[in-house]
């Protein structure tokens, strides 16, 4: 050998010699690329992304350009833009009002509160006050949902659909829950409709269908919406919608904010107070949202040397209900209210000043909703029993918790 070919195995005189003049396997220059192996190079090649890398290494910029350019270049922007659009368009009929009713009126009479709908405006953004087409919102969906969730505890075939029968099982399931936020939906418009009936210019049964045809249709709008939003695995769509809504009225109660603490004259005092309890408070609730406790899982069916193998963990949410409890208790603490409205009774109009806020039942009798419903919608979703059997199933176990009856009381 001449010293600066590698050949192991004998391999030269079987190959023929290489093109640089080589009787035999690799030499050192052989590395180096020539120009008949930059014209089999590809975009997206090998070679290429191997002389790329070398570019950027040596100093070059290409790196971050070609970092935006493989960004732009997928998928991910235009789901953004998407996602963005659908938002635009579920803020844009909510200042596209139904016809025949004074809106200033209406919007002033829920701005004291005390009733489901001033409550309910404020999830939907304040569409309910601008009586716009999208005044529902989601919250047909929402009540199917839930109603459909409480519904598997009682009749355990629903139960079995949405988790033993795979996808299809929970597509049927989804269909159901389209049809009940469709019949929420005509219930919660025509009862809309009767409650600004007293604000309505010119009311007849007319004006009565044609309203609640456009209110019902605007839900199933926006239920499709979120539906193509879930699409898109960029977050939930329901909750995507919930919160765009609530944050577009942030705007204004900053503003409302700023105008109070100017006329008080205490606006340098007041102000970082206020800013400075935002900022913790959202910190704290998302601390708390994403806080959760990991009990770590043993499996039969994996080894490591010396005994079985720690490779996963069981997460569960310290916080698994989220604001459903307090949408729950507040929408029944101010049913008395509209009830009130309806039928003036003695009875009901006491009831809703001692649950009113500021009245003497209001704390404790929240308090206790809240704890009520945060319980149950916890147990709703997260069966101990159902967890157990999952783990049986998939050979899991949690160390030092037996198999068996000891691992629901220990999940519970």
């Amino acid at each position: 050998a001449d010293g600066m070919t590698w050949d192991p195995l004998g391999l030269g005189n079987a190959m023929g010699g290489r093109s640089r003049g080589n009787k035999g396997g690799w030499s050192v220059g052989d590395n180096e690329w020539n120009s008949d192996e930059r014209s089999l190079e590809g975009a997206g090649s090998v070679m290429a992304l191997s002389r790329g890398g070398r570019v950027n290494a040596m100093g070059g910029s290409g790196g971050n350009n070609n970092t935006f350019n493989d960004f732009f270049g997928g998928k991910l922007p235009g789901k953004i833009a998407t996602v963005l659009a659908l938002l635009v368009v579920s803020r844009v009929g909510t200042y596209i009002p139904i016809s025949g009713v004074d809106r200033a009126a209406f919007a002033e009479s829920l701005s004291g509160g005390g009733n489901v709908l001033g409550y309910v405006d404020t999830l939907t953004g304040g569409s309910i006050s601008k009586l716009g087409i999208f005044s529902l919102g989601i919250v047909p969906y929402i009540n199917s949902s839930i109603i459909f969730q409480l519904l598997t505890t009682v009749f355990p075939s629903l139960g079995k659909l949405q988790k033993e029968e795979g996808e299809a099982g929970r597509r049927k399931f989804m269909q159901y829950q389209r049809y009940g936020a469709l019949g929420f939906a005509i219930v919660q418009a025509v009862g809309q409709c009767l409650y600004v009936r007293p604000y309505v210019e010119n009311f007849s049964v007319t004006w009565l269908v044609e309203s609640s045809c456009v209110l019902t249709a605007g839900a199933m709008i926006l239920l499709y919406i979120g539906e193509v939003l879930n699409e898109l695995k960029l977050g939930n769509g329901t909750s995507l919608l919930i919160f765009t809504n609530i944050i577009s009225s942030l705007p204004s109660s900053f503003g409302q904010t700023l105008k109070q603490a100017n006329d008080a004259g205490d606006s340098a005092t007041v102000l970082p107070v206020f800013f400075g309890a935002f900022a913790l408070t959202t910190l704290g609730i998302v601390y708390v949202q994403e806080a959760e406790r990991k009990i770590p899982m043993n499996y039969s069916t994996r080894f490591q040397a010396g005994g079985l193998a720690k490779s996963s963990y069981l997460p569960f949410k310290v916080n698994s209900a989220g604001v459903m409890p307090i949408i729950f208790a507040s929408s029944l603490l101010a049913l008395p209210a509209t009830l009130a409205r309806f039928a003036p009774s003695p009875v009901l109009i006491g009831a809703a000043k001692a649950v009113y806020p500021g009245g003497a039942a209001y704390v404790p009798v929240n308090i206790a909703l809240i704890c009520f419903f945060n319980y149950f919608y916890t147990f709703l979703q997260l069966e101990p029993k159902d967890v157990a059997e999952q783990l049986k199933r998939q050979g899991a176990s949690i160390p030092g918790v037996r198999p068996g009856a000891t691992t629901p009381d220990y999940i519970t």
